[in-house]
Order: C-alpha cells, then sequence, then structure tokens
C-alpha cells in the first residue's frame, strides 16, 4: 500500500481555522504562510491566552519561556513551575491537546541570572487507518513535542537578553495498513529574546513601561519523507510593550500590545505565473531556500507587495487588572488579517494566587468563527518555590 501521512490530517485540522476566510469573499486572494509543526505556535498558558495571546513585555512569570525567557532576569520569585492544559477542536474530539511543563531557577550573587526549561506535548489522539472499503486496519497516536532550555541575564538594571535552545520532534508518519510507524521528523531550533524595563513617574503614582522582543524558533527544516519534502519552522518575530499604571492602593493596571509576524518565505501560488514553468522554478526555489534566508526573504516576497507583508503582521491586545498581587481578571483580542488565516477572537480569563500556588484559566470566543480553540476553557497551575520554602519554614 502506499505511504500516507499523518502529517496531513494534522494541516487539515489547522486549515478548520481558515475555512471561514475562503467562504468570505477573499478565495483568490487567501494566501496564509504556511510552516511545519504548527503546534508550536500554540500558546501554551492560561495568562497570555486570556489576554489575546500576549507576553512580550508583560511581568515574567514561570510560562515567559514561550513568550520571551530574557524576562526570567527579572522574576520575583527565585523560581517556580507550571502545568498547563489546552483543549483543541474540543466541539469535535476529546483527545486532542497541547500539555505544557515550564519552569526556571534563579542564581547568581546579584540574582541576576536565570536558568529555565520547557517541555511541551501535543497529542492527535487515536487516528485509525482504513483500506479502500473503509475498514479500519489498524490506529495510530501522532504527536509533536518540543523539550528547551534557556539562559537569561540582566545586562544592566533595567535591560536584559535571553537564548533558548530547543529539540523538536513531530511524530506524524505511519504506514498505510500497518501499525509500523515511520521515523519521525527532528529539528533544532533556538530563540533570541530581550526586555526592557522602566518605572517613570506620572503624577504622583510610580508606573512600569516595560518592551520585549522575541525572535522564535530559528532553525533547521523538517522532513517526512527522508528530505524530498521539507517545510520551514514556524519562526516568528514578536514585539511588545506593556504599560502599568496604580489605579489605587494595591489595584493595578496593566495594557499590552503584542505584534508578530512569520519569518518565513510565502509559498508561491500557481494563479501569480503566466505559466506553469515559471511557476515550477519559483516553487523549487522556495524549496532549495535555506530557513536564514527565508527568515531575510520573508520581509519582501509576498506576492501583493508591501500591502500584502502588513497583512502578515497580526496584533494582539489585551487588559489585565490585579489586586494585591492575588486577584486577576484579564481580557484581550487577538487580530489576523482574512488573508493570511482570519483568526479572530476575544480572550477571557482570572486568575487567584496564593504564596505558594496560582490558578489561571482562560477562554476563548472566535469572532470570525474559524478558531479551533473557539469556546475553549484552558488551565494554568502554578507553584512557587520562594512560597514553598516559606511554608516549610525555611529561608
Amino acid at each position: 500500500m502506499k505511504s500516507t501521512k499523518i502529517a496531513i490530517t494534522l494541516a487539515m485540522l489547522f486549515a478548520l481555522a481558515t475555512t471561514a476566510a475562503a467562504q468570505n469573499g477573499v478565495k483568490n486572494e487567501f494566501n496564509p504562510v504556511t510552516t511545519g509543526v504548527t503546534s508550536l505556535s500554540i500558546a501554551p498558558d492560561a495568562r497570555g491566552a486570556s489576554m489575546g495571546d500576549i507576553g512580550a513585555a508583560t511581568d515574567p512569570d514561570v510560562n515567559s519561556q514561550f513568550w520571551n525567557a530574557s524576562k526570567y532576569a527579572f522574576a520575583y520569585s527565585s523560581a517556580g513551575v507550571s502545568l498547563s492544559y489546552t483543549p483543541w477542536l474540543r466541539k469535535l474530539v476529546n483527545d486532542i491537546a497541547l500539555l505544557n511543563v515550564a519552569g526556571y531557577w534563579k542564581f547568581g550573587s546579584e540574582d541576576n541570572q536565570a536558568v529555565s526549561a520547557s517541555l511541551r506535548y501535543f497529542t492527535l489522539g487515536e487516528i485509525g487507518t482504513y483500506d479502500d472499503g473503509g475498514n479500519q486496519l489498524s490506529s495510530v497516536n501522532p504527536y509533536e513535542m518540543a523539550f528547551d532550555v534557556g539562559y537569561s541575564r540582566k545586562l544592566s538594571e533595567k535591560f536584559s537578553m535571553g537564548v533558548v535552545l530547543r529539540y523538536i520532534y513531530s511524530n506524524l508518519g505511519f504506514n498505510e495498513g500497518s501499525d509500523e510507524a515511520l521515523s519521525g521528523a527532528s529539528a533544532f531550533a533556538a530563540d533570541i529574546s530581550g526586555y526592557y524595563t522602566t518605572y517613570p513617574i506620572i503624577g504622583r503614582n510610580e508606573c512600569q513601561w516595560s518592551w520585549g522582543f522575541n525572535i522564535s524558533n530559528i532553525g533547521s527544516k523538517v522532513s517526512y519523507d527522508g528530505g524530498t519534502e521539507s517545510a520551514f519552522l514556524p519562526t516568528n518575530l514578536k514585539l511588545g510593550t506593556t504599560f502599568v499604571f496604580p489605579l489605587a492602593d494595591y489595584h493595578n493596571l496593566a495594557v499590552s500590545l503584542d505584534l508578530n509576524k512569520l519569518l518565513v518565505p510565502t509559498r508561491p501560488r500557481a494563479s501569480d505565473y503566466e505559466d506553469d514553468v515559471a511557476y515550477q522554478d519559483a516553487l523549487q526555489e522556495w524549496r532549495d531556500m535555506s530557513p536564514i534566508s527565508g527568515i531575510f526573504n520573508s520581509f519582501s516576497d509576498a506576492p501583493g507587495g508591501m500591502s500584502e507583508e502588513l497583512k502578515e503582521i497580526n496584533f494582539s491586545l489585551g487588559l489585565e487588572y490585579n489586586y494585591n498581587q492575588q486577584f486577576f481578571l484579564r481580557g484581550g483580542y487577538y487580530y489576523e488579517n482574512a488573508m493570511k488565516g482570519d483568526r479572530k477572537y476575544f480572550g477571557l480569563g482570572a486568575g487567584f494566587a496564593l504564596n505558594v500556588v496560582r490558578l489561571d484559566a482562560a477562554y476563548m470566543i472566535a469572532t470570525a468563527q474559524s478558531s479551533p480553540l473557539d469556546q475553549t476553557l484552558r488551565f494554568t497551575l502554578t507553584f512557587d518555590m520562594d512560597g514553598i520554602k516559606e511554608l516549610l519554614g525555611r529561608r
């Protein structure tokens, strides 16, 4: 029997997020940027998700590894660990989900350095294989995972930088009619990030203004067939800013804005070329392009010119209210142009923190009716190591 790829199934699942765009009158212009291992782009934690997928410049927390690892150097606690659970396509199935574990530890005589790590596991549940007559032959359990370690350090009292090294494994292939799995696709990647924070005085109030950037998943391509066909990793540039100001004693409000752009070259479309020969040449050039060349070309290769390049920039706007760092209310909005995927949704969430543990929850409401996370509730449980030490009577 012919060889089949579960990667196609995963692509179909993510394609559900863009179906509405083709049905809303932009079919001829629809031109999203395609990547491999797309699960790497899913926000793993409830806090960032509840603000519309924001985290480049928000206050440091245990899940900063995904958003901006350089923030760990400014973390308030010396160490922490978190567990997150995100269901996927909950309206259709109940066994597809993203599981994430993250943690960090600060060290150094001036408490200005941190090491961090995270493990994410995206399972597609159980998928059956069938023959031409529709009879089930076997079942497989495809998944994608990534493990990374990071280091961050303050370079001044207001600025820090961080680097993350990541191993990625995508086990999505199988032989049709057999339980024998094909070799999975592996890749290595790195993140480079920076974080700047200052405390301006406005009126009589001391505020906080932070800026951050993160270039994530800079690495090799992935291939499920030994290199014949390969895909770019979802290399992404994230820029963000957060402004925090006090409303009253113990009451603070943070306003955040994040901008995102995939640093991946746009795949050529046959409709943009006069004949098939020119299209095949352009397609082969795109396939042969190195990841580093792809990063630079991603700023100027859109068929529609600069106007289309600007449409590849997604933005998130979020708010976070907190009372004495113990009770949190959050909300946000995420926007992606209809031509590039049409993901548009509101995020809502809340959190409650004690000395030892914090529980955050997030809920998504899609406005474009095109998100696999629509009407999905996700959770993050965080443990503060300083709080645990105090509970045990250790200093």
